[in-house]
C-alpha cells in the first residue's frame, strides 16, 4: 500500500487547494504500465470515498493526453526572443546554490537533462531562485513554482480551456516525503483562481500573485490590483522588465 495526496480545487473554504491523503495499492516498477496501474488504483479509491470529484492525473504517466501535456516536463514557455523551454527546465535553471547557479545553460537542455544535471545535486545548499532579474526566496514554499507553472498554463490557451473541466488532481510521481513542489497542486490552484475570477488579477504582476495567493483573509472577492509606480512587471516570457 501507498499513500499520496489528492489536490482538490476549492472555491468555498479558506484554502484554495484542499489536500486529502489517499491510500491505494502500489505497483512497483518504473515502466509506464506499472505507474498507470498505481494511478488506476489511486483513482479508484478516490472515487469510492469522493465520487463527486472529476480527477485528472497530471504527469507524463497519465492515461489522458491532457494530463501528459500538463506535466511540467512538457508544458512549454515561449519567450519573446523565440526561445522555448519547459516549466521544469526553467525551474531547474533558476536555482542558486552555495557553490553555483543559476546554471543558464540548462535552458538549452531537455527537461530530463536539466533535472538530472549533476550540478543540481552537487552544488551545496539551495539558497534562492533567480528567474531573469527577479530573485525569489525559498519561503513562502512553492510560491515561485506555482507562479511559473500557472503563468505557463495561462499562456497555453487550449490546455487552460480543457483543465477547468476537472476539480481534483493527482501526480503519481510526487512524494511529499521527498519533494515540496507539485504540478498537480499548481493546477488545482490555477482552477480555483479561475473559478473565483481572481486569475487575471493575480497574473498582472508578481506582487498581485503573492497578495492573492497568500493573503487568505482578503482573497474572497476583495482583491484589488496592486498599484506601485516603482514596480515594473516581470514577464515570464523573457521580459526582463525590471531595471
Amino acid at each position: 500500500m501507498a499513500e499520496r495526496p489528492l489536490f482538490i480545487s476549492n472555491e468555498n473554504q479558506e484554502e484554495y487547494v484542499q489536500v486529502k491523503n489517499i491510500k491505494f495499492e502500489w505497483f512497483p516498477g518504473f515502466s509506464v504500465k506499472q505507474k498507470q496501474k498505481s494511478i488506476e488504483s489511486f483513482h479508484y479509491n478516490i472515487k469510492k470515498t469522493l465520487p463527486h470529484l472529476n480527477v485528472l492525473e497530471v504527469s507524463s504517466k497519465s492515461d489522458k493526453e491532457l494530463g501528459v501535456a500538463l506535466s511540467a516536463f512538457n508544458l512549454m514557455i515561449n519567450t519573446k526572443n523565440d526561445k522555448m523551454f519547459s516549466v521544469e527546465t526553467a525551474f531547474q535553471a533558476s536555482k542558486v546554490f552555495e557553490f553555483g547557479g543559476p546554471f543558464l545553460d540548462l535552458y538549452e537542455k531537455t527537461s530530463r537533462e536539466a533535472k538530472k544535471d549533476p550540478r543540481i545535486k552537487n552544488s551545496g545548499k539551495l539558497l534562492y531562485f533567480q528567474y531573469f532579474s527577479r530573485r525569489w526566496e525559498l519561503e513562502p514554499k512553492t510560491l515561485f513554482y506555482d507562479w511559473l507553472y500557472i503563468n505557463a498554463l495561462f499562456a497555453n490557451k487550449e490546455l487552460a480551456h480543457q483543465v477547468i473541466k476537472f476539480n481534483a488532481f493527482t501526480d503519481i510521481e510526487f512524494n511529499p516525503q521527498k519533494s515540496i513542489n507539485c504540478q498537480a497542486k499548481s493546477v488545482a490552484l490555477y482552477v480555483s483562481l479561475y473559478r473565483l475570477n481572481l486569475l487575471e488579477v493575480a497574473l498582472k504582476s508578481v506582487e498581485n500573485f503573492t497578495r492573492v495567493v497568500l493573503e487568505e483573509n482578503i482573497k474572497r472577492n476583495k482583491v484589488t490590483e496592486v498599484k506601485n509606480p516603482n514596480y515594473k512587471q516581470l514577464d515570464i516570457f523573457g521580459g526582463n522588465n525590471e531595471e
